[in-house]
């Protein structure tokens, strides 16, 4: 029977893979570059050969592997098929395809967010649900649903895509998706300096916060040791998402929401300051909803990918 299986995360910069039982023990992780060049025609070269190379060194023959999950930065149709993936110069591309004829094992496929929350459900802060919202805040925001346990995709690979919810649509700032006022705006990293930049030009209160100098790292130690500006630069933050939960607690009903990305590394005073904002704007019988931090990392998406393939 077989007891393994792989979970594989690419990203613009690295692969990441781990080996795991199927009962989610991780027994190896490790990564290699991500080769974009030339359309990144050798990305699943790389994928097979680092796995076979494992498979080998582990003495793991292919009825051994349950299977390999794969997650990948672009809209994902059927478990199978990326549509773009534009960080890795990918257009219409058929992953599990390729995969299967190069490694002769069972391949699923899903977008790296969508995946991380799944890794999240399975091992992480969201360990025991089975319907979840999770929020990643980086440079961007992305996100993931999982209901009863399932990745949501939808008809267009979109499901999940949460920083582009439309949450000030007359904004005159464009998003990198094109659309104006996206969640992305005002919740990213990015987001979070460009509200701070936008109260310094207002305020006349002594500060620490430098607009000439400013990252989404100062701006919440400020928020920690009390900052008045930084309060309300939080509180602005915190309101855009709380209220962006509030409106997916009313089309989903998590039992979670899971909030991950370098911005949650504030920790706790963040957690609550979103949801503080979160029961404000919920819909009655979601209010109580909680808020985790996520707590695998950067091994969110391989434990995900792992668990997609044993679906």
């Amino acid at each position: 029977m077989a007891g393994y299986v792989f979970g594989v995360d690419i990203g613009g910069t690295s692969i990441k893979f781990g080996l795991f039982r199927t009962d989610g023990t991780v027994l190896d992780k490790w990564e290699v570059k991500t080769r974009t060049q030339n359309n990144g025609c050798e990305i699943l070269p790389d994928v097979a050969r680092s796995v076979q190379q494992k498979m080998k060194e582990k003495e793991l023959s292919k009825e051994d592997v349950a299977g390999l999950g794969i997650g990948v930065p672009g809209p994902v149709i059927a478990e199978r098929e990326v549509l773009a993936a534009v960080n890795l110069f990918w257009g219409h591309k058929k992953v599990a395809e390729e995969l299967e004829e190069l490694l002769g094992i069972p391949i699923k496929v899903g977008n790296d967010a969508n995946v991380a929350a799944l890794g999240e459900m399975w091992k992480g802060g969201g360990k025991g649900t089975k319907n979840l919202i999770m929020v990643t805040l980086g440079t961007g925001v992305g996100g993931g649903i999982i209901v009863d346990g399932k990745i949501v995709t939808g008809a267009h690979g979109a499901g999940g895509e949460i920083g582009h919810a439309a949450m000030e649509p007359e904004l005159a700032e464009a998003c990198n998706c094109g659309n104006h006022g996206c969640l992305e705006q005002f919740t990213s990293a990015t987001g979070l300096v460009r509200l701070a930049r936008q109260e310094l030009a207002r305020t006349k209160e002594k500060t620490v916060l430098n607009p000439d100098r400013i990252s989404a790292k100062d701006v919440l130690d400020a928020y920690k040791e009390g900052d008045s500006t930084a309060v309300r630069v939080v509180d602005d933050f915190a309101r855009y998402l709380g209220n962006a939960l509030a409106i997916f607690a009313c089309v989903v009903d998590p039992e979670i929401f899971v909030i991950g990305g370098g911005v949650s590394k504030a920790g706790q005073p963040l957690i609550d300051a979103i949801r503080k904002f979160y029961k404000r704007f919920a819909f009655a019988a979601c209010k109580e909803t909680p808020l985790a931090q996520a707590e695998l990392g950067n091994d969110a998406g391989i434990y995900g990918a792992a668990k997609l393939a044993l679906e």
